[in-house]
């Protein structure tokens, strides 16, 4: 275990979020733990997009293994790699087709939580747009154009797309207030890129362009964003949309299968390779994926493309380049290592103020053994949340045992179990299961 210690600040942030129950936005280095074949495959995925490519995965598992959590990893590693993310949560008010401003509203979303690795917390759309006014402006130094000129040419490919005049237009528009100095027209170019404008008519008297981004425009203007990205010095976009399910519960029928339309033009565009530098991570549990009636199953041209590998099933192996990604539960072995991790980060990463000591770790296991069975390594929510619990009682309570509390959860909550869980220790700090 590392000895660093962990700010007061971050330790809350990562403790805080866990207890609730949600993904810490901080601090996910320090709980990280197994997943490594997943985060190979991700990875992989991440270089493509890098070279020009484009990568598409559904991440499937069930509510509480991790999901959000693994797109967060996932995420952390494209900001080093000097990929820009964009991530957000789908709900009855996001989604990715509609006609009522809901696939607008996703959009905005997405543009709010615009991260790099300056500023992986988010708002970063006004920095990418400065940092491609700052990219043009050495190109014009290093070839001795004019500024206007060296964006124009820039901004040139842009125009060829899809909606790519208006956008380079407002780009255009953020360069005249950058030299004006006019807040204004900054503001209401940021405003437009962020899919804000809601009517034509105020975009056209504020920035003289046309049309605006709308349900209709989603994921043309993700394609613009992505080349724009690029432009601005970055290596690509990487597209976070969790809760996927939220698409599975919709209850029109014709919503559902508009929304499985448009996944099946990304996916397509991404296996076809039509579209650059630009890849979509798309986190759902198993029933949005499999349920024949309303799963993404139900879509028949989405079934053929996002249907196991048999040949791997009957191996018993998986299939790491498959679109669709099933999270692999934690063995015991991880879920032992993360319960270390966050004893260490309550801890503040100071060895000497551990609440709990080893035995006591195995002791819980034994307990989520008994009294949950198999779900604790596929939902390791639950299980973190009563590890964290159970540090809170004896960190307030310090007349309080480890042992007593555990065994009292046994006699409790003990239910009917063939399974026991042996921990031994080895010499080289790795630590062995058996079942």
């Amino acid at each position: 275990m590392s000895a660093k210690r962990i700010r007061a600040k971050e330790r809350d942030a990562i403790i805080q979020s866990l207890k609730s129950g949600v993904t810490p936005k901080v601090g996910i280095q320090h709980i990280q733990v197994g997943r490594i074949n997943e985060l190979k495959a991700l990875v992989q995925d991440i270089e493509r997009v890098s070279d020009g490519g484009s990568a598409f995965r559904l991440i499937i598992g069930e509510y509480g293994s991790g999901k959000t959590f693994f797109l967060s990893v996932v995420r952390a590693i494209a900001l080093e790699r000097k990929l820009v993310t964009i991530s957000a949560d789908l709900s009855p008010d996001r989604r990715i087709h509609a006609s009522s401003g809901q696939a607008r509203n996703l959009y905005s979303e997405l543009m709010r939580n615009m991260s790099t690795r300056n500023k992986p917390d988010g708002n970063a759309l006004t920095s990418v747009v400065e940092k491609f006014i700052t990219e043009a402006r050495k190109d014009a130094d290093a070839t001795g154009k004019d500024i206007n000129a060296a964006i124009h040419e820039r901004l040139g490919s842009l125009s060829e797309l899809v909606g790519g005049y208006d956008f380079a237009k407002v780009i255009e528009s953020y360069w005249m207030g950058y030299e004006q100095d006019r807040e204004d027209l900054k503001n209401n170019a940021i405003k437009w890129l962020r899919a804000e404008y809601s009517t034509k008519t105020d975009a056209r008297k504020d920035l003289g362009v046309r049309t605006i981004i709308t349900d209709a425009s989603f994921y043309d203007a993700l394609k613009l964003m992505s080349l724009f990205i690029r432009q601005a010095g970055y290596q690509g976009l990487i597209v976070n949309l969790d809760e996927m399910v939220n698409l599975y519960k919709l209850n029109s029928t014709q919503a559902r299968t508009s929304n499985y339309e448009q996944i099946l033009r990304i996916l397509n565009d991404c296996l076809q390779g039509s579209a650059e530098h630009l890849g979509f991570l798309l986190s759902g549990t198993p029933e949005f994926l499999l349920d024949p009636r309303k799963g993404l199953y139900s879509y028949e041209a989405l079934q053929s493309r996002l249907a196991g590998n048999n040949f791997a099933k009957q191996a018993g192996v998986i299939d790491y380049s498959s679109p669709a990604l099933h999270l692999a539960s934690l063995t015991p072995e991880e879920l032992y290592i993360l319960l270390k991790n966050l004893r260490h980060v309550y801890a503040g990463g100071d060895e000497a103020a551990y609440l709990v000591p080893d035995e006591s770790l195995k002791a819980f296991l034994q307990h989520c053994s008994q009294t949950i069975g198999d779900a604790y390594f596929r939902t390791p929510r639950n299980t973190i949340k009563a590890f964290l619990d159970m540090l809170a009682v004896i960190d307030q309570n310090p007349s309080i045992t480890w042992d007593s509390l555990v065994s009292s959860l046994s006699i409790e909550d003990e239910k009917p179990s063939d399974v026991e869980l042996e921990i031994q220790d080895e010499d080289d700090g790795l630590t062995n299961f058996q079942l």
